[in-house]
């Protein structure tokens, strides 16, 4: 957002899709306009205290009641805006009031029956296709929940149904109503009902399968969404080039990451890592980081968004992968570790089921852990060109710090070890020291004594010397 050195230059330079300002006695519901225009599309800055036509800064008499109007336009809108507290501002001498519109905000919102967005300085009504795209989008609407022209229960494949019903141990004698209860079916009107040729399931006909159901159990899911496919692609060198392996993965959600994660296995290379206390060759990435990370973007991909598919890359220095539509709802780049929002609810759910994904988290930070386990580089997550993309990067330096490391511990390598203990002697071997701060960011679902009983352990055995008190305490190698 516009920090305060920001504001003189942003003025000068004249208001954007981002930046408007207004005097202080602006009429809420003028007020209300932007801020709501603003929030539908990608957040942005309202300062209040500036002449509208000139941008001359005049600056706040009343500071107060212009804060009070600020929330007053807030409440206009429908549902009421939640906005971070304004920020009184001092520029030139001049009081500044700023008002920040988060982006990523959780509803769609109108002002008096109209759906507004910004469009370069000007604020007018949303066209119907962008509404209906900022619907699914912010979850309003679920794009997987709807039913496909021309689609019958006909198009799903009874035996992924039957394999899914035995998995979630459920009776397969009904399994249309269970499918319902899930979001997989919808129900219009027709109480029919007619046989199956292929296995002589009774098929009611007043049901509907959703794109979320052709996407899980359709016998064949591109013929309703093409492009819900992965592309993956293995190239020699650090950019892309003529010369590649690639695979076009098709088929049912479950059966793309199988495919996609025997493509990984297939091609990525073996490199030197510390495992134990050995030096061993493993995958240049975790499989398990790069299992999390296409459970992730098959889970929370946007379905509404045709024309590009996920794309799996592998390069000689690092691995991307690019999921269409950006972070759904109310996470961003900043909180997308810790925020929990389903664009595709039913795929989440029937995938959890299946036990590709854990249902509460986007596994994302796991992914973070197990880099940091295998003493690889942080991820990189990036929004790009409407795409949600994540790196992983190969370090070539830690793969051959590990050999010297391999050397350091080689004494200890007929020693009895926890796979924790493990761990943090990896750590050390590359590190020279271990505190109990960085052994739980380690180990960050392991309770904090458990940890402390693993390094005292290691001290009473004579591995590790404890150093230090306290806060101050650390841990080196004996």
């Amino acid at each position: 957002m516009v920090e305060l050195g920001q504001i003189l230059s942003l003025l000068k330079s004249g208001m954007t899709e981002t930046l408007h300002w207004f005097p202080e006695d602006v009429a809420p519901s003028r007020l209300a306009a932007i801020l709501v225009g603003m929030a539908n599309r990608c957040g942005g800055q309202v300062i209040l205290g500036v002449a509208p036509r000139s941008g001359e800064i005049i600056g706040l008499r009343h500071p107060e009641a212009a804060i009070d109007r600020v929330f007053q336009a807030a409440l206009l809108a429908e549902p009421p805006l939640v906005l971070p507290f304004p920020v009184i501002r001092v520029v030139e001498e001049a009081r500044l009031l700023s008002v920040t519109i988060p982006p990523g905000l959780p509803h769609v919102y109108s002002l008096e029956g109209r759906y507004l967005g910004r469009e370069g300085t000007q604020t007018n009504p949303l066209p119907a296709p962008v509404l209906r795209q900022l619907l699914v989008e912010r979850g309003a609407v679920q794009f997987e929940s709807q039913s496909p022209p021309a689609a019958t229960l006909a198009d799903l494949d009874p035996l992924k149904i039957e394999a899914y019903l035995a998995a979630v141990g459920q009776n397969a004698t009904a399994p249309f109503d269970f499918l319902l209860r899930r979001g997989c079916l919808v129900s219009p009107t027709d109480d029919k009902q007619r046989i199956d040729d292929d296995r002589r399931l009774s098929i009611p006909s007043h049901l509907l399968p959703t794109y979320a159901s052709l996407l899980l159990f359709g016998r064949n899911p591109q013929q309703w969404l093409p492009s819900a496919t992965i592309l993956a692609a293995r190239f020699p060198g650090v950019a892309f080039s003529d010369r590649f392996v690639k695979q076009e993965i098709r088929g049912t959600l479950p059966d793309q990451l199988r495919q996609a994660e025997a493509f990984v296995r297939d091609n990525l290379r073996s490199v030197a890592r510390l495992v134990g206390l050995t030096r061993q060759e493993t995958p240049e990435y975790p499989l398990e980081a790069v299992r999390e990370l296409l459970v992730n973007a098959v889970a929370h991909r946007d379905y509404n968004l045709q024309g590009d598919c996920i794309h799996l890359h592998l390069f000689a220095d690092r691995l991307e992968v690019h999921s269409p539509g950006g972070l759904p709802g109310p996470v961003n780049l900043d909180n997308l570790l810790e925020a929990r929002f389903s664009r595709n609810a039913v795929v989440v759910q029937v995938l959890s089921d299946l036990g590709f994904v854990e249902r509460l988290g986007y596994g994302l930070d796991r992914v973070v852990t197990v880099l940091k386990q295998n003493n690889l580089r942080p991820p990189q997550f990036e929004e790009v060109a409407g795409s949600f993309r994540v790196t992983l990067f190969c370090s070539t330096e830690t793969h051959l710090e590990t050999q010297s490391a391999a050397s350091l511990l080689a004494k200890y390598a007929g020693i009895e070890v926890n796979s924790r203990q493990q761990i943090a002697l990896n750590y050390l071997a590359l590190h020279g020291r271990i505190t109990s701060g960085d052994y739980q960011s380690l180990c960050p679902d392991v309770h904090s004594e458990s940890l402390r009983r693993d390094l005292a352990d290691l001290v009473r055995r004579g591995i590790l010397i404890k150093v230090g008190d306290k806060k101050a305490t650390y841990y080196i190698l004996k």
